[in-house]
């Protein structure tokens, strides 16, 4: 008999990509071509909203389940946008752009007091550990228990990574972004906001996230004696 076919792995898609078709590039969009000596607002607003709204569509004929990433992408781009075409108080930039991480921080806030905490979701997965030898180890040392409190702990400390980021934006941009919407200076303080974005705000959430993976992870080779070359979900026993 032929040997039976390995299973399919399931296709967890390119996490970079996804951000750079549903955030980035309707952000330039906006940014660049929403004056009135190129595309204009509205015009603007619909054709960056195209690209998170179709490639979420795509995935979804594709896997079958809503991209988070892509719906992210459309409220960001309908809100940021909105407020250019309906030429609202610049405020509401700021607002705005508090509310989204800081809606994802409640969330996983929320999540820590239910059966399911998100940080599952985000950082201890399949696509990154072999989660069964994971809970099975921990099942036969007796450290499940330990290890859901520290998966709840690490969901708190995940909350906070977002509250900061919610903090830092809604500072930022109150302090870059003060021309009226929908003018060009308004658009080029856009740009400005971004590039200011990544080492005042991205860099140090990105900092706090790797430690709460580290706190993770430590605590998971101490409850189950496994490094974290036997935790990772690619790992091979025995390969040589």
């Amino acid at each position: 008999m032929p040997p039976a076919a390995a299973p399919r792995k399931p296709d967890n898609g390119n996490p970079l990509l996804e951000v750079v078709v549903s955030i980035v590039i309707p952000a330039v969009i906006l940014m660049k071509f929403s004056g009135e000596q190129h595309l204009g607002t509205l015009p603007a607003l619909l054709i960056a909203l195209a690209f998170p709204f179709g490639w979420g569509v795509f995935d979804l004929v594709r896997k079958r389940k809503l991209n988070f990433i892509a719906v992210l992408g459309v409220v960001s781009t309908l809100l940021t946008g909105g407020i250019g075409v309906l030429r609202l108080d610049p405020q509401w930039l700021a607002v705005k752009e508090a509310a989204v991480p800081g809606l994802i921080g409640l969330a996983v806030l929320i999540s820590a007091r239910t059966r399911w905490p998100l940080i599952r979701m985000l950082v201890y997965n399949d696509k990154v550990l072999d989660v069964a030898k994971v809970d099975a180890q921990l099942a036969a040392r007796g450290n499940t228990a330990a290890f859901e409190s520290r998966l709840r702990n690490g969901t708190l400390l995940l909350a906070g990574t977002f509250f900061f980021s919610s903090f830092m934006n809604y500072v930022l941009a109150r302090w870059i972004v003060t021309s009226p919407a929908g003018s060009e200076a308004f658009n080029q303080e856009l740009g400005r906001l971004t590039l200011m974005s990544y080492p005042m705000i991205a860099l140090p959430s990105m900092a706090m996230m790797i430690a709460v993976m580290v706190y993770l992870v430590h605590g998971a080779k101490q409850l189950t004696g496994l490094t974290l070359g036997q935790m990772l979900h690619h790992h091979d026993d025995g390969a040589t």
